[in-house]
């Protein structure tokens, strides 16, 4: 079967987890970056700093849980916690970080960049993604802003935003959330929080 050219493969750095992610294009998800404390918090326990920009932003892609396929490794998915309402999910095999979700019925994952296989298909991130659309909680940058730090966000991105996440909630692509039991809704690693001198320092 020939791959269809809008799907996007997934896996971690040592590519025992994969996956796939289905029909994505700049206009089916919404790219943007990070700098917040609790993503750079997440990127030093897994002790992956090469996922965070040179200010310690992370780059996002935000899709339908729905079209994002785990295929194999899903033993070695785990899940974080460093506030109630975000789970952060990531590789123990390489500690590789995959993506955010808010739980099981919100049909919503931000695909973090170091799980795309951007390689496979021959695309660079900005065909496959688009440009990020804009930064957030840039107040909590390490430093200076890189140059090609996308725009702030602005008002008139919010109609933008909420009108895919609606249309993904009225289309049911939240459905099947891979992160999730259909049946239980438990989530595939049981939630590890993070103590606080963990959040303060890389993880040996």
């Amino acid at each position: 079967m020939t791959p269809n050219p809008s799907d996007i493969p997934l896996r971690c750095r040592c590519g025992h987890v994969r996956g796939v992610a289905n029909d994505v294009a700049p206009d089916t998800g919404f790219r943007f970056v990070c700098y917040c404390g609790d993503c750079q918090a997440f990127a030093r326990f897994l002790g992956r700093p090469d996922v965070l920009d040179s200010a310690g932003g992370t780059d996002i892609f935000q899709m339908p849980t729905g079209r994002v396929k785990l295929t194999a490794g899903t033993d070695a998915v785990r899940c974080l916690h460093l506030s109630s309402k975000v789970f952060r999910w990531y590789t123990d095999c390489c500690r590789t970080p995959i993506g955010n979700t808010a739980g099981p019925r919100f049909p919503v994952v931000g695909v973090i960049h170091s799980f795309m296989d951007r390689d496979a298909g021959g695309r660079s991130r900005d065909e496959a993604l688009g440009a990020p659309l804009c930064r957030i909680f840039e107040r909590s940058a390490v430093g200076p802003l890189p140059p090609n730090a996308p725009p702030p966000l602005s008002l008139g991105l919010f109609p933008i935003r909420v009108s895919k996440l609606l249309g993904w909630w009225l289309r049911r692509l939240g459905r099947p959330n891979p992160f999730f039991d259909v049946h239980t809704n438990a989530p595939l690693s049981v939630p590890r929080v993070l103590t606080p001198g963990e959040r303060a320092t890389p993880s040996q």
